[in-house]
């Protein structure tokens, strides 16, 4: 077991260099195999951080060149990219994180943020250098011009991500980690962009640069002012109709509400992380050895698909019955195989499902197990009540329910109530008469079921355990019974039939308990392209229509959590717009605040109608991605206002006349922005 904060790179690497010397003290005839190795898929991801990296670098740089047309003015933010990076990582250093896969993840979406402010400025001094002032004087003029702007810009887009610092529960401590990470970013990039930019720009812009002929300068200035144009008309049009925008913006709002409450919800989608698992019930009373042979049929059936690397089975123990099994595999690499986890399990279930006499659950490891409670299947939902009759008839009639729902599959629960058992009624008088007692029947019985170790061989190389037991035919049948015998004090032999009364009869496995009452828990896993908020909705609503008051349901692990988190992912959407709110008005003036935020329901309505487009569902990634969103729109609209509440008091311009010098001045940095996010999160 890795220890906590350690690394699980070095550690795999460490135990590999040891298996040759582990493998050479075992007999030829055994091999040491490699079953899971999580450091795989850590190097992968940061393999696709680093080609990340350079992508976006490539693609900034692209963008910066097909607006700017200039070769030195590129290289200036592409070296924003890395110095933003060094310092996000010197301060997740002095906090003692570590590169997991939600730092990852911030890493990987701040890229497209590190370079925003740096654009910005660039785009500014190279405004005042295309004005005729000289490269020193406009990096001056243009950083003192727009520095308190991003400030304001980089500040705002941190505190977007504040709410998600204070968030509590399992979401609170898996998210906080990241928040710090990205918010580290942005406001290391900010400082990167007031500091660093402006004095590469004094040093390496040149006038010349900037004026370049070339056949595909002059291409790309024509594609930017016939977008320009585009704009303008645009713009004016807008301005002049205001009312009609006003209502615009109105219906905007009302969809974005509406499209929130259609979009399906997630929770964490599944990752392919190369590996499967299968759960395997047989028939109630199913004997070990009988599912050591189901096992091998089915051994043969995955051995068979040509996705699969090696596997583990295991039966007997520790999971519920001994009419249980469970089997994980471990699959080929992504790069190795043409189709993904998902498609290997509907395959792998296909096949399964042909086998009479068991059912087979197939499913992906969960992205983050949650509860400790382990179903057939991905999601688990728990009934209860203190009439134990009324919950097992109940609970039957709720599952047939279930698994008659088209969002769902693989249903089951873990409720055996006709597992053959046997009763030994002891007889005390007899047992009395010939100097016995329940602990020595108990004892005798344990040394043939147990199993028992009777004693320890020791040889001059090895030692060899000796276990005592009934031989294992023996033991699955109840006719075995007649052959133990007890000696009495006496040294008679009495057999065991003439001091119990056997009885066979079924009973429950087990009686399960939530919260001191009776639970029995029902498993299901979603049908293909459905989303768990639309197979938890439906489930409530059958529960609800057809189980009396005296029994409940609740849901249990992720789908729990998932509840939960849909319930206040609202409510952190509006606490992160509040908290912008806040500090924007205590940076600027607050009469011109509420326009900021004028641009969200038109992006959030894009982003969400996109989602639902596309067949996605709004889960807990899309989520951070509609918060980025709201620091995304309120950038760009402090670039516009910002410099037409400068126009306004200095040059005397009415706000029509300056909003719209505004959005026209800044129509090229908030492209060139756009452009490096979108691209940046491209891959």
């Amino acid at each position: 077991m890795r220890q906590p904060g350690s690394n699980t790179i070095e550690v795999t690497d460490a135990i590999r260099r040891l298996l040759p010397s582990f493998e050479a003290d075992l007999p030829p005839s055994v091999h040491l195999t490699i079953r899971g190795d999580r450091s795989r898929n850590i190097r992968e991801a940061f393999t696709d951080i680093q080609w990340t990296m350079l992508l976006t670098l490539a693609l900034v740089v692209a963008v910066i060149f097909a607006f700017l047309h200039s070769g030195s003015a590129t290289l200036i933010p592409a070296l924003a990219l890395p110095f933003s990076i060094l310092g996000t990582f010197s301060v997740m250093e002095a906090l003692g994180f570590t590169l997991d896969n939600l730092s990852m993840m911030a890493l990987i979406l701040s890229i497209g943020f590190v370079v925003d402010d740096a654009i910005v400025m660039l785009e500014n001094i190279v405004r005042h250098m295309e004005l005729g002032e000289a490269p020193l004087e406009a990096a001056l003029n243009g950083s003192r011009e727009i520095g308190f702007t991003i400030v304001s810009m980089t500040v705002s887009l941190a505190a977007v991500f504040i709410p998600i610092l204070f968030m509590s529960g399992i979401l609170g401590r898996l998210f906080r980690e990241f928040a710090v990470t990205i918010t580290a970013a942005i406001l290391v990039s900010g400082l990167v962009s007031v500091t660093l930019t402006p004095m590469l720009c004094s040093r390496f812009l040149k006038t010349a640069a900037l004026h370049d002929e070339r056949r595909l300068s002059h291409a790309l200035e024509a594609v930017f002012r016939a977008m320009f144009r585009a704009y303008e008309w645009s713009l004016g049009l807008a301005l002049r109709r205001r009312a009609v925008m006003l209502v615009v913006f109105a219906a905007v709002l009302v969809a974005t509400v509406a499209m929130f409450r259609i979009v399906p919800k997630g929770f964490i989608p599944d990752q392919d992380n190369d590996s499967l698992n299968i759960s395997v019930q047989a028939a109630q009373g199913t004997s070990y050895y009988d599912m050591v042979g189901c096992l091998k049929s089915l051994a043969a059936e995955i051995g068979a698909n040509p996705n699969v690397d090696t596997f583990f089975a295991s039966t007997g123990g520790g999971f519920g019955s001994m009419n249980m099994a469970r089997l994980n595999l471990q699959l080929l690499p992504r790069k190795a195989r043409a189709v993904p986890a998902s498609e290997v399990a509907r395959q792998l279930r296909a096949r399964v499902l042909r086998f009479p006499g068991f059912r087979a659950f197939v499913s992906l490891p969960p992205a983050l197990q949650i509860g400790r409670r382990m179903g057939n299947s991905s999601y688990t939902l728990t009934v209860q009540s203190a009439d134990t009759a009324a919950l097992y008839d109940w609970t039957a009639r709720l599952e047939a329910a279930i698994a008659r729902l088209p969002e769902v599959q693989d249903v089951s629960d873990d409720l055996q109530m006709k597992s053959p058992r046997v009763n030994l009624v002891i007889d005390r008088d007899t047992t009395a008469a010939l100097g016995l007692n329940a602990s020595d029947i108990e004892s005798t019985l344990y040394d043939g079921f147990g199993p028992q170790w009777a004693s320890t061989i020791y040889g001059p190389a090895a030692q060899y355990k000796v276990l005592l037991e009934l031989d294992p035919e023996d033991q699955e049948r109840t006719d075995s019974l007649e052959k133990i015998a007890f000696k009495t004090p006496s040294g008679s032999l009495v057999p065991l039939e003439s001091v119990v009364k056997v009885q066979e009869t079924v009973g429950p496995q087990t009686v399960n308990h939530v919260g001191e009452l009776p639970a029995v828990s029902l498993s299901f896993a979603l049908a293909p392209g459905v989303s768990l908020g639309a197979a938890v909705d439906r489930i409530r609503r059958t529960a609800a229509a057809m189980l009396p008051p005296t029994v409940t349901i609740d849901f249990q692990g992720s789908a729990k959590t998932f509840e939960q988190s849909m319930q206040n992912l609202g409510l952190l959407l509006f606490v992160a717009i509040g908290v912008v709110y806040i500090v924007l008005g205590m940076l600027t003036r607050a009469t011109s605040t509420r326009s900021r935020f004028s641009g969200l329901p038109s992006a959030g309505l894009g982003a969400i109608v996109t989602l639902y487009l596309f067949g996605n569902e709004l889960n807990i990634y899309s989520f951070v991605g509609l918060v980025m969103l709201i620091g995304i729109v309120k950038k760009n609209a402090i670039m516009q206002i910002d410099f037409a509440l400068e126009a306004e008091r200095r040059h005397d311009k009415t706000p029509t006349e300056a909003i719209y010098e505004g959005c026209l001045i800044r129509f090229r940095p908030i492209m060139m922005t756009t452009m490096a996010a979108l691209l940046g999160r491209c891959r």
